[in-house]
């Protein structure tokens, strides 16, 4: 039986947040616009990937959740299983799935081996077969203090080096080098690209109707919401405490804010007549586009979306778990790009209604000219056209599989 068609499989752990899912959902899109043989699946754990909508030719299927503990560690979302054996389950939904589907490309998320290692037999499957097999990696991982023992613990760079073909950073390196401070071998680094940003596009659905929707508004939007409360709340308190700020604000709660918590907020916005919320949003990019300013975090995606749509903006990033967005807000700042203000001390309302009156006269993005730095989609969309046209690799000796 003849094979039909360009075949992608792309992976995301997506143990927490929209991060990984939103992403790969991009890269995905713009695969399958740039060429109509391309179908691509994505293997994902996010509970949510259902409420998102996809182009044609760009599925999922839906591994069994997984959670991170406050305590760091992991364990099942719903199945009331041992986290060894959840894992046990999603690697065997993946194996299976990339045997049957068998792609040209796998795009492996952030992750080298997957979570807690659950992807690499299927690396060495899909080796054998003759896949590309490639890494993508935001523009920061984490500081290198950090990053170091955690990659070395997890025997990464020996795969990096020996097992894939490829290293995508979705980003720039006059930005950051995710592996900066590593000990990087040589046949590594020559497999390093940089892409530059993954910029975003709105979509073909209209936007939704709401009440600030004719007139300036400032978005405020927490990503996934899981770790936003502290940046909403300083929001609120400026909204409460100055009633004569000029624009009004329109919230993004993020599907992962606590119940309790969003009743709380939902209280508060009550008393309050220019602010309005809303806790999901599966089309963000609307948004940003109509705003005259973003409040956010500093995660990937929303810079990305900052940059594509040149909105002024000031980020508030978290320091922990990761120190990827303090890093990614800093460099940012220096380059001109976003104003950062910092969760530090006792987050004075004064201080977040200061940086909203001042909101507008912030310079935008696009006054900053740097070569590359949104080329991120159509740099993937060569880079697989060219693995594509290369064929399915013959491999040579066998990778023995890291214990």
């Amino acid at each position: 039986m003849s094979r039909i068609g360009r075949r992608v499989l792309i992976y995301s752990h997506d143990s927490y947040g929209l991060g990984h899912l939103r992403r790969c959902r991009a890269i995905a899109h713009s695969l399958v616009r740039h060429s109509a043989e391309t179908s691509v699946l994505i293997l994902s754990g996010s509970p949510i990937i259902s409420r998102f909508n996809f182009q044609q030719r760009v599925d999922f299927i839906r591994l069994p959740g997984i959670i991170k503990l406050p305590s760091g560690e992991y364990g099942s979302h719903s199945l009331q299983l041992p986290i060894e054996d959840t894992v046990a389950i999603r690697a065997a939904v993946i194996r299976e799935a990339a045997a049957a589907f068998d792609p040209d490309i796998f795009i492996v998320d952030k992750e080298p081996h997957g979570l807690r290692g659950e992807v690499q037999e299927t690396l060495h499957l899909l080796r054998e077969r003759g896949t590309h097999l490639v890494l993508g990696l935001r523009d920061i991982m984490d500081e290198p203090e950090l990053l170091a023992p955690e990659w070395e613990r997890k025997r990464a760079m020996p795969s990096l080096e020996h097992l894939y073909d490829e290293i995508w950073v979705y980003g720039l390196p006059q930005i950051c080098d995710p592996l900066d401070g590593l000990d990087v071998p040589d046949t590594v680094r020559r497999k390093m690209v940089f892409t530059g940003y993954l910029g975003r596009r709105l979509p073909d659905n209209a936007p939704r109707p709401f009440a600030f929707a004719d007139r300036d508004y400032i978005l405020v939007t927490a990503g996934g919401g899981g770790d936003g409360t502290a940046m909403i709340d300083w929001v609120l308190r400026a909204y409460e405490s100055d009633h004569q700020l000029p624009m009004p604000a329109f919230i993004v709660f993020g599907p992962f804010l606590d119940s309790e918590t969003q009743a709380s907020f939902n209280r508060r916005i009550a008393e309050l007549p220019n602010v309005e919320a809303t806790a999901f949003e599966s089309a963000p990019e609307q948004l940003m586009a109509g705003a005259a300013g973003v409040v956010s975090m500093c995660g990937y995606n929303t810079f990305c979306e900052i940059i594509s749509f040149d909105r002024k903006a000031v980020v508030i990033p978290r320091t922990r778990p990761r120190l990827e967005q303090f890093i990614r807000a800093t460099r940012a700042q220096e380059l001109g790009l976003v104003n950062v203000l910092l969760e530090e001390g006792d987050r004075e309302a004064t201080d977040m209604a200061t940086a909203l009156r001042h909101l507008p006269q912030q310079g935008s993005p696009s006054q900053v000219v740097m070569p590359g730095l949104l080329d991120g989609l159509p740099n993937v969309n060569r880079l697989v056209d060219r693995l594509f046209a290369s064929g399915r690799q013959r491999r040579g000796l066998r990778v023995a599989a890291a214990p």
